[in-house]
């Protein structure tokens, strides 16, 4: 079951193509333990981002017993939208985001083995919002457990054009 990804059309900015979905990027908060983005060089390192919205944990448990794998979809896509505030934050605005990598933690079974297909859903995102600039390097892992019990974190790695 493939899904096409259709890139953003180069006459709307990356806000308009979100604004578009339904989608808004939300506020960060500040967590007195790490930030949510720091700056290396040219290099944007995007801390671990747990699908959060207006403060709330929207899903728990484990991929492929607890959690099915339409909902951790859907879960990746809230994480990315963190993920992405974040990056517009350490850049001044969404347009000058591009994606370098992105890694996708899964909390599943053993079994599970569809990682990726929950990964896709957050590049898929990111492709439809930032076009070119979404396409990224990544890497989808399962793991036995994140943080808060959280079925799907997701990392990044970005720049400014």
């Amino acid at each position: 079951m493939s899904q096409s990804v259709t890139p953003a059309a180069r006459t709307d900015s990356a806000s308009d193509r979100l604004e578009a979905l339904g989608l808004a990027l939300p506020e960060l908060h500040d967590n007195p333990y790490y930030v949510d983005h720091r700056t290396v060089g040219p290099t944007i390192h995007i801390s671990g981002q747990l699908p959060y919205r207006d403060g709330e944990l929207l899903g728990q448990g484990i991929v492929g017993r607890d959690v099915e794998l339409e909902t951790a979809r859907e879960l990746a896509r809230h994480a990315v939208l963190n993920a992405l505030a974040a990056a517009a934050q350490a850049v001044g605005e969404l347009d000058r985001v591009r994606i370098v990598q992105m890694l996708v933690f899964v909390a599943s079974t053993p079994d599970f083995g569809l990682q990726s297909r929950v990964a896709n859903a957050a590049s898929e995102l990111l492709i439809e919002v930032l076009g070119e600039n979404g396409r990224h390097a990544r890497t989808a892992i399962g793991v036995a457990g994140l943080p808060l019990n959280s079925p799907v974190e997701i990392q990044m790695v970005c720049t400014a054009v």
